[in-house]
């Protein structure tokens, strides 16, 4: 038996021995995040979990219907486009932050010029660089002016761009937020340990808006890397409701109808490997030779690996972005599984007897093993670096990652800008630095023209995917387990809305 079946069947044994805990009772809702947050500002993290908190403790001026795709005003009330480059907000009055400020135009100006500013280097710049500065019209007017047209504005404003109290933040700044955050959202953030836990309460003096109030008074998250330590507490009580469950360990929680609910939905998510092909580690690196990264393309069962441990509504991918977002163009080259044709790909690049690389991951440690053990099978000898995100995330920065297994969720912004001007516009995290890819990518994300948008990230896609810049590997689906007490039904976009929850 191996070793996560004998942690499986101590957590199914501890169900039986320890009984419940009664959350419901007390009014709380306990969950766990697996990866510590890079911060708490969301500005400064790049990670899901830190989207999940934003979403419960700050508010952007624009929200996104999850049902609908309905934009809808949030901070604000009314908006309209000037001209191509130009927002008008009227926003929303007698709204205060956690801490009693009142939210007014000064906000909102403060928040888009501290976040644009280059020298305060927001860790994703893509989310906030279309936007130039704010002005102030009145205390509840307010323009956005961008550098350029920029087609998906209101997607990001009702999603990743939130918008922060001028005086606390000018005060405390990014570490200040991070420990003791303010915002106007439906959760307070009333402590935060930083990779220990976090508890929210509910705001009772929420706006009414599009979104609902808060229905659980209050949320305790608590960081728990191991999954199978998040599965035991579930079991003893100690949590009520965990998301991103693997597939083995849900389907056995799927049998206990009497203690919990399983449900699964689709994500925005994709995984990938991406690989050092601008040689900005090794400039005569393997990587930086198309048939080599057409090999590792061709050694990788996908299909197989989907199958056997992502399963739900998971489904291999061609392209380098998730197929549910604008612009994804799916008629590119594809790689199938063909372990002797990689083999004879390496023969052809100068390695015959393989190579030796370093091969790095940050999370789902089992399909990274799988991917691995697919590389070695060619010849291409890893190995492993397995590190916390913020850390492969430095290290990829400071050029000393050669390959790794990623993922992406686009901060569940349904349109390509989120992940092609992510990854292949020049910056940071751009391992092939494509120059004709990041012109196209560029353009993409300035022209209103929808048609045209589509032809430039088409070029885009089928030159990532000729040149084989990244494997694209699957969509991710998310299994949620929770406690039969909670109410909860999941969205398609990722985003666990804490104030959605409530207790049947």
């Amino acid at each position: 038996m191996t070793k996560k079946a004998l942690l499986i069947g101590a957590a199914l044994g501890m169900a039986l021995a320890a009984p419940a805990l009664a959350n419901k009772a007390d009014d709380t809702l306990r969950t766990a995040f697996q990866k510590e947050l890079e911060s708490a500002d969301i500005y400064f993290n790049s990670a899901r979990e830190g989207v999940l908190f934003a979403r419960a403790v700050w508010d952007g001026l624009l929200y996104r219907d999850p049902a609908t795709g309905e934009y809808k005003g949030n901070l604000a009330t009314e908006w309209k486009w000037v001209d191509d480059v130009t927002l008008e907000f009227k926003l929303r009055q007698g709204v205060s932050f956690h801490n009693g400020e009142p939210f007014t135009a000064d906000d909102v100006v403060y928040t888009v010029n501290y976040v644009t500013n280059p020298a305060n280097a927001v860790k994703v710049p893509t989310n906030v660089n279309w936007m130039d500065h704010a002005e102030k019209i009145d205390d509840y007017t307010v323009r956005i002016l961008l550098k350029a047209p920029f087609p998906p504005a209101e997607e990001y404003l009702a999603g990743p761009v939130v918008m922060y109290p001028d005086e606390y933040y000018a005060k405390v700044g990014p570490t200040g937020m991070a420990a003791a955050p303010i915002g106007t959202g439906p959760y307070k953030a009333v402590s935060v340990e930083a990779g220990k836990e976090y508890v929210l309460e509910r705001n009772d003096a929420y706006f009414d808006g599009p979104r609902q109030k808060a229905q659980i008074a209050k949320v305790v998250i608590k960081t728990i890397p191991d999954m199978n330590t998040q599965v035991a507490e579930l079991f003893n009580g100690g949590l009520d409701f965990l998301w991103g469950v693997p597939a083995d360990q849900s389907e056995k929680l799927a049998t206990m109808t009497d203690r919990f609910t399983v449900t699964n939905a689709q994500a925005m998510r994709v995984g990938y490997i991406t690989m050092d092909a601008a040689g900005r580690v090794d400039p005569e690196g393997p990587m930086t030779k198309l048939k080599v990264r057409q090999a590792i393309n061709h050694a990788i069962d996908r299909k197989k690996i989907v199958d056997a441990l992502l399963k739900g509504s998971s489904q291999v991918i061609n392209s380098a972005c998730a197929p549910i977002q604008f612009g994804c163009a799916q008629n590119v080259t594809t790689y199938d599984y063909d372990p002797e044709k990689a083999k004879a790909l390496l023969a052809e690049a100068g390695y015959p007897d393989g190579f030796t690389i370093d091969f790095y991951a940050y999370r789902d440690r089992n399909l990274a093993e799988a991917l691995m053990g697919y590389l070695n099978a060619v010849g291409i000898k890893t190995n492993f670096g397995y590190l916390q995100y913020a850390a492969l995330r430095d290290k990829r920065i400071a050029n000393e990652v050669p390959i790794s297994f990623q993922t992406w969720g686009s901060y569940s912004l349904a349109d390509s800008s989120a992940i092609t001007g992510e990854f292949f516009t020049d910056g940071e995290l751009d391992d092939a630095r494509d120059p004709e890819v990041v012109a196209w990518a560029k353009e993409a994300s300035s022209v209103n023209d929808r048609a045209k948008r589509l032809e430039l990230y088409e070029k885009a896609d089928k030159k990532i995917a000729d040149q084989a810049y990244w494997v694209p590997l699957w969509t991710y689906n998310v299994n949620y387990v929770m406690s039969n007490d909670l109410a909860f039904t999941p969205t398609d976009d990722e985003i666990i809305r804490f104030f959605d929850f409530s207790w049947k």
